[in-house]
């Protein structure tokens, strides 16, 4: 059923998220915030000043809504409307070479098996007793704790 032709109690149920959702879905068009929320106010009956005190908040909901997406920050449209593409950058791609002589051995040692990661372990032990080496124990007695 269209959102617009929903009873004013059946709307007055839903979230203003839920009816920006069905306008935008129904429409098949962007928005921009404050004709969207316009749209929303129209459907629910609601006067200007709600529509002045609540705009914040509802561009609030709009950010945190998983199903909407901001674009060109210009206009609000529908994430399921848009394909997205995810680009994992881990930032930490040095070539590490290695004499072929250091190769052979590592596999010597090894069994033969490859280990991709034996070149990027790292003796965390050293780095933990430094860091201990800051440490000072305090006894209970010694607090003072000022009301």
């Amino acid at each position: 059923m269209s959102i617009r032709k929903k009873k004013l109690e059946e709307l007055e149920l839903m979230s203003y998220t839920d009816i920006a959702y069905e306008i935008i879905k129904e429409d098949k068009k962007k928005y921009d915030t404050k004709k969207l929320f316009k749209e929303v106010c129209k459907l629910l009956e609601l006067d200007e000043n709600t529509f002045i005190e609540q705009i914040g908040d509802f561009f609030t909901a709009l950010t945190t809504d998983g199903r909407f997406i901001f674009i060109d920050s210009k206009a609000w449209d529908l994430k399921e409307n848009h394909k997205v593409k995810v680009v994992v950058d881990d930032g930490d791609e040095e070539d590490i070479e290695m004499d072929e002589s250091e190769d052979e051995e590592n596999n010597e040692d090894n069994g033969d098996i490859e280990d991709d990661y034996s070149d990027e372990a790292v003796d965390d032990s050293k780095e933990d007793e430094d860091d201990l080496g800051d440490l000072t124990i305090v006894d209970e007695e010694d607090l003072s704790i000022e009301e």
